[in-house]
Protein backbone atom coordinates (compact mmCIF):
# COMPACT_ATOMS: atom_id res chain seq x y z
CA UNK A 1 0.00 0.00 0.00
CA UNK A 2 2.86 2.21 0.96
CA UNK A 3 4.09 1.65 -2.81
CA UNK A 4 1.10 2.85 -4.22
CA UNK A 5 0.49 5.68 -2.72
CA UNK A 6 3.89 6.61 -3.10
CA UNK A 7 3.82 5.95 -6.91
CA UNK A 8 0.72 7.63 -6.92
CA UNK A 9 1.07 10.86 -5.45
CA UNK A 10 4.38 11.54 -6.53
CA UNK A 11 4.63 14.30 -9.74
CA UNK A 12 4.64 13.28 -12.94
CA UNK A 13 8.32 14.61 -13.66
CA UNK A 14 10.73 12.05 -13.29
CA UNK A 15 13.44 14.00 -11.80
CA UNK A 16 11.46 16.38 -9.29
CA UNK A 17 9.67 12.89 -8.21
CA UNK A 18 13.08 11.26 -7.44
CA UNK A 19 14.91 14.31 -5.52
CA UNK A 20 11.36 14.43 -3.55
CA UNK A 21 11.39 10.99 -2.66
CA UNK A 22 15.42 10.65 -2.00
CA UNK A 23 14.70 13.26 0.79
CA UNK A 24 12.22 11.30 2.41
CA UNK A 25 13.85 8.12 1.61
CA UNK A 26 15.23 6.41 5.59
CA UNK A 27 16.22 2.86 4.29
CA UNK A 28 16.91 0.98 1.24
CA UNK A 29 13.28 -0.64 0.55
CA UNK A 30 12.21 2.90 0.27
CA UNK A 31 14.91 3.54 -2.60
CA UNK A 32 12.90 0.66 -4.38
CA UNK A 33 10.15 2.40 -4.72
CA UNK A 34 11.94 5.37 -6.64
CA UNK A 35 13.16 2.61 -9.29
CA UNK A 36 9.84 1.09 -9.40
CA UNK A 37 8.19 4.37 -10.14
CA UNK A 38 10.65 5.38 -12.47
CA UNK A 39 9.80 1.94 -14.22
CA UNK A 40 6.00 2.57 -14.10
CA UNK A 41 6.32 5.31 -16.07
CA UNK A 42 4.18 5.22 -19.71
CA UNK A 43 6.38 4.93 -23.04
CA UNK A 44 5.41 7.05 -26.08
CA UNK A 45 3.77 3.18 -27.16
CA UNK A 46 1.25 3.32 -23.99
CA UNK A 47 0.29 7.08 -24.38
CA UNK A 48 -2.86 5.51 -26.12
CA UNK A 49 -4.26 4.46 -22.55
CA UNK A 50 -2.27 7.30 -20.62
CA UNK A 51 -0.77 10.87 -20.24
CA UNK A 52 0.87 13.36 -18.74
CA UNK A 53 -1.39 15.47 -16.04
CA UNK A 54 -3.35 18.22 -17.78
CA UNK A 55 -3.37 21.64 -16.80
CA UNK A 56 -7.26 21.48 -16.70
CA UNK A 57 -9.43 19.36 -13.99
CA UNK A 58 -13.01 19.14 -13.87
CA UNK A 59 -14.35 18.97 -10.99
CA UNK A 60 -18.05 18.42 -10.06
CA UNK A 61 -18.75 19.04 -6.21
CA UNK A 62 -21.49 16.44 -5.30
CA UNK A 63 -21.36 18.03 -1.44
CA UNK A 64 -24.70 19.43 -1.01
CA UNK A 65 -26.40 16.17 -2.49
CA UNK A 66 -23.86 13.14 -1.72
CA UNK A 67 -22.67 14.76 1.12
CA UNK A 68 -25.65 15.99 3.09
CA UNK A 69 -28.18 12.82 2.24
CA UNK A 70 -26.89 10.31 4.92
CA UNK A 71 -27.03 12.91 7.56
CA UNK A 72 -29.69 11.86 10.35
CA UNK A 73 -30.17 15.55 11.56
CA UNK A 74 -32.26 17.39 9.11
CA UNK A 75 -30.17 20.11 7.52
CA UNK A 76 -32.14 23.42 7.02
CA UNK A 77 -33.30 24.35 4.14
CA UNK A 78 -31.54 27.73 4.50
CA UNK A 79 -27.88 25.94 5.43
CA UNK A 80 -28.29 24.08 1.98
CA UNK A 81 -29.02 27.19 0.32
CA UNK A 82 -26.03 29.29 1.69
CA UNK A 83 -23.47 26.32 1.33
CA UNK A 84 -24.36 26.25 -2.49
CA UNK A 85 -24.52 29.78 -2.75
CA UNK A 86 -20.65 30.05 -1.18
CA UNK A 87 -20.06 27.32 -3.39
CA UNK A 88 -21.01 28.96 -6.65
CA UNK A 89 -18.42 32.01 -5.14
CA UNK A 90 -15.46 29.73 -5.44
CA UNK A 91 -14.99 28.67 -9.34
CA UNK A 92 -16.48 25.54 -9.35
CA UNK A 93 -18.05 24.96 -12.17
CA UNK A 94 -20.91 22.29 -11.34
CA UNK A 95 -22.57 21.72 -7.98
CA UNK A 96 -24.81 18.65 -7.79
CA UNK A 97 -27.29 20.32 -5.80
CA UNK A 98 -29.78 17.86 -4.51
CA UNK A 99 -31.38 15.09 -5.54
CA UNK A 100 -35.03 14.38 -6.17
CA UNK A 101 -35.92 10.87 -4.53
CA UNK A 102 -38.57 9.77 -2.38
CA UNK A 103 -37.97 11.90 0.60
CA UNK A 104 -39.24 8.27 2.36
CA UNK A 105 -35.98 6.99 1.35
CA UNK A 106 -33.98 10.39 1.59
CA UNK A 107 -35.60 12.80 3.69
CA UNK A 108 -32.62 14.78 4.39
CA UNK A 109 -33.14 15.72 0.57
CA UNK A 110 -37.01 16.19 0.98
CA UNK A 111 -36.72 20.21 0.05
CA UNK A 112 -35.36 19.84 -2.83
CA UNK A 113 -37.01 22.03 -4.98
CA UNK A 114 -37.18 24.45 -2.36
CA UNK A 115 -33.26 24.54 -2.41
CA UNK A 116 -33.38 25.01 -5.97
CA UNK A 117 -36.09 27.64 -6.17
CA UNK A 118 -33.69 29.67 -3.56
CA UNK A 119 -29.97 29.27 -4.90
CA UNK A 120 -28.02 31.89 -6.56
CA UNK A 121 -27.09 30.76 -10.17
CA UNK A 122 -24.04 31.98 -10.98
CA UNK A 123 -23.88 31.78 -14.82
CA UNK A 124 -20.79 30.26 -15.28
CA UNK A 125 -21.81 27.05 -13.45
CA UNK A 126 -24.65 24.35 -13.95
CA UNK A 127 -26.24 22.77 -10.84
CA UNK A 128 -27.09 19.35 -11.77
CA UNK A 129 -29.75 17.13 -9.52
CA UNK A 130 -29.72 13.33 -9.48
CA UNK A 131 -33.37 11.53 -10.69
CA UNK A 132 -34.11 8.26 -9.91
CA UNK A 133 -36.73 7.53 -12.70
CA UNK A 134 -39.13 9.68 -14.90
CA UNK A 135 -41.55 10.82 -11.65
CA UNK A 136 -38.00 12.57 -9.95
CA UNK A 137 -37.10 13.80 -13.21
CA UNK A 138 -40.55 15.48 -13.55
CA UNK A 139 -40.50 17.20 -10.41
CA UNK A 140 -37.19 18.52 -11.44
CA UNK A 141 -38.05 19.89 -14.50
CA UNK A 142 -40.32 22.14 -12.73
CA UNK A 143 -37.26 23.86 -11.24
CA UNK A 144 -35.37 24.79 -14.17
CA UNK A 145 -32.28 22.32 -14.08
CA UNK A 146 -30.23 22.11 -17.19
CA UNK A 147 -28.51 18.76 -16.45
CA UNK A 148 -29.25 15.66 -13.96
CA UNK A 149 -27.44 12.84 -12.65
CA UNK A 150 -29.19 8.76 -13.06
CA UNK A 151 -27.35 5.89 -11.13
CA UNK A 152 -26.69 2.53 -11.06
CA UNK A 153 -24.22 -0.40 -10.15
CA UNK A 154 -21.30 -2.41 -11.46
CA UNK A 155 -22.81 -5.16 -9.09
CA UNK A 156 -26.16 -7.16 -9.29
CA UNK A 157 -26.10 -7.70 -5.29
CA UNK A 158 -25.45 -3.50 -4.80
CA UNK A 159 -28.42 -2.91 -7.35
CA UNK A 160 -30.74 -5.30 -5.76
CA UNK A 161 -30.52 -3.83 -1.96
CA UNK A 162 -29.95 0.03 -3.04
CA UNK A 163 -32.79 0.48 -6.02
CA UNK A 164 -34.59 -2.77 -5.80
CA UNK A 165 -33.83 -4.32 -9.09
CA UNK A 166 -31.35 -5.88 -11.15
CA UNK A 167 -28.92 -4.18 -13.44
CA UNK A 168 -30.62 -4.84 -16.64
CA UNK A 169 -33.86 -3.59 -15.15
CA UNK A 170 -32.57 -0.34 -14.14
CA UNK A 171 -31.57 0.33 -17.71
CA UNK A 172 -35.45 -0.11 -18.33
CA UNK A 173 -36.23 2.30 -15.88
CA UNK A 174 -34.17 4.82 -17.07
CA UNK A 175 -35.49 4.62 -21.07
CA UNK A 176 -38.30 7.09 -20.39
CA UNK A 177 -36.52 9.33 -18.11
CA UNK A 178 -33.79 10.10 -21.12
CA UNK A 179 -36.12 9.89 -23.83
CA UNK A 180 -37.44 12.88 -21.61
CA UNK A 181 -34.35 14.65 -20.82
CA UNK A 182 -33.76 14.53 -24.17
CA UNK A 183 -36.35 15.94 -25.45
CA UNK A 184 -35.78 18.81 -23.21
CA UNK A 185 -32.45 19.16 -23.89
CA UNK A 186 -31.60 18.01 -20.59
CA UNK A 187 -27.49 16.75 -20.01
CA UNK A 188 -27.11 13.54 -18.31
CA UNK A 189 -24.71 12.15 -16.43
CA UNK A 190 -24.49 8.65 -15.10
CA UNK A 191 -23.24 7.12 -12.38
CA UNK A 192 -21.73 3.32 -12.05
CA UNK A 193 -21.65 2.60 -8.46
CA UNK A 194 -18.66 0.15 -6.46
CA UNK A 195 -16.46 -0.28 -9.47
CA UNK A 196 -13.63 -1.33 -7.38
CA UNK A 197 -15.37 -3.30 -5.05
CA UNK A 198 -19.16 -4.49 -3.57
CA UNK A 199 -20.22 -4.37 0.14
CA UNK A 200 -22.44 -7.36 -0.43
CA UNK A 201 -20.78 -9.48 -3.10
CA UNK A 202 -17.13 -8.59 -2.68
CA UNK A 203 -15.36 -8.60 -6.13
CA UNK A 204 -16.82 -6.48 -8.71
CA UNK A 205 -15.25 -7.60 -12.32
CA UNK A 206 -13.83 -5.20 -14.43
CA UNK A 207 -15.93 -6.21 -17.72
CA UNK A 208 -19.15 -5.64 -15.89
CA UNK A 209 -17.85 -2.13 -15.08
CA UNK A 210 -17.31 -1.53 -18.34
CA UNK A 211 -20.38 -3.26 -19.93
CA UNK A 212 -22.68 -0.89 -17.42
CA UNK A 213 -20.99 2.48 -18.44
CA UNK A 214 -21.25 1.50 -22.48
CA UNK A 215 -24.64 1.30 -22.21
CA UNK A 216 -25.20 4.32 -20.28
CA UNK A 217 -23.43 5.72 -23.01
CA UNK A 218 -25.12 4.18 -25.53
CA UNK A 219 -28.58 5.24 -24.31
CA UNK A 220 -27.81 9.47 -23.62
CA UNK A 221 -25.02 9.51 -21.10
CA UNK A 222 -22.45 12.30 -22.17
CA UNK A 223 -20.87 11.20 -18.99
CA UNK A 224 -19.71 8.13 -16.84
CA UNK A 225 -18.43 8.71 -13.47
CA UNK A 226 -17.04 5.81 -12.00
CA UNK A 227 -17.70 5.32 -8.01
CA UNK A 228 -15.75 3.81 -5.46
CA UNK A 229 -18.40 3.48 -3.32
CA UNK A 230 -17.30 2.12 -0.46
CA UNK A 231 -13.41 3.32 -0.45
CA UNK A 232 -11.90 0.44 -1.18
CA UNK A 233 -9.90 1.21 -4.27
CA UNK A 234 -6.61 1.56 -4.06
CA UNK A 235 -4.05 3.04 -6.70
CA UNK A 236 -3.06 -0.24 -7.97
CA UNK A 237 -6.76 -1.66 -8.43
CA UNK A 238 -7.32 1.87 -10.03
CA UNK A 239 -4.89 1.91 -12.18
CA UNK A 240 -5.71 -2.19 -12.94
CA UNK A 241 -9.12 -0.90 -13.78
CA UNK A 242 -8.57 1.81 -16.19
CA UNK A 243 -5.88 -0.04 -18.28
CA UNK A 244 -8.33 -2.52 -18.87
CA UNK A 245 -11.69 -0.74 -19.37
CA UNK A 246 -10.46 2.16 -21.37
CA UNK A 247 -9.74 0.62 -24.61
CA UNK A 248 -13.58 -0.54 -24.48
CA UNK A 249 -15.13 2.61 -24.00
CA UNK A 250 -15.98 5.77 -25.70
CA UNK A 251 -17.40 8.64 -24.38
CA UNK A 252 -16.15 11.29 -21.25
CA UNK A 253 -14.87 9.56 -17.80
CA UNK A 254 -14.82 11.14 -14.39
CA UNK A 255 -14.28 9.41 -11.05
CA UNK A 256 -16.26 9.31 -7.80
CA UNK A 257 -13.76 8.20 -5.07
CA UNK A 258 -14.84 7.86 -1.18
CA UNK A 259 -11.80 8.94 0.94
CA UNK A 260 -13.40 5.64 3.87
CA UNK A 261 -9.57 4.35 3.46
CA UNK A 262 -7.66 7.37 2.89
CA UNK A 263 -7.18 6.46 -0.43
CA UNK A 264 -9.29 9.05 -2.28
CA UNK A 265 -6.49 11.80 -3.03
CA UNK A 266 -4.29 9.19 -4.84
CA UNK A 267 -6.34 7.27 -7.01
CA UNK A 268 -7.93 10.66 -8.71
CA UNK A 269 -4.14 11.28 -9.34
CA UNK A 270 -4.22 7.73 -11.07
CA UNK A 271 -6.92 8.88 -13.03
CA UNK A 272 -5.15 11.81 -13.84
CA UNK A 273 -2.08 10.37 -15.38
CA UNK A 274 -4.76 7.99 -17.19
CA UNK A 275 -7.26 9.89 -19.49
CA UNK A 276 -9.45 10.73 -17.39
Amino acid sequence: KDIELVMAQASVSRAKAVKALKKQCKTISSMRVIRKLIQSRPTRAQHSISRFVSDFVKIVEVGPRDGLQNIKNIVPTEVKVELIDRLSLTGLKSIESTSFVSPKWVPQLADGKEVMSRIFRNPQCVYPVLVPNLKGLESALTCGITEIGIFTAASEAFCKKNINCSIEESFERFAPTIELAKKNNITIRGYVSCIAGCPYQGHVDHGSVAEVSQKLLEMGCTEISLGDTIGVGTPGKVKELLQTILPHLRGNLALHMHDTYGQAVANAYVGLIMVI
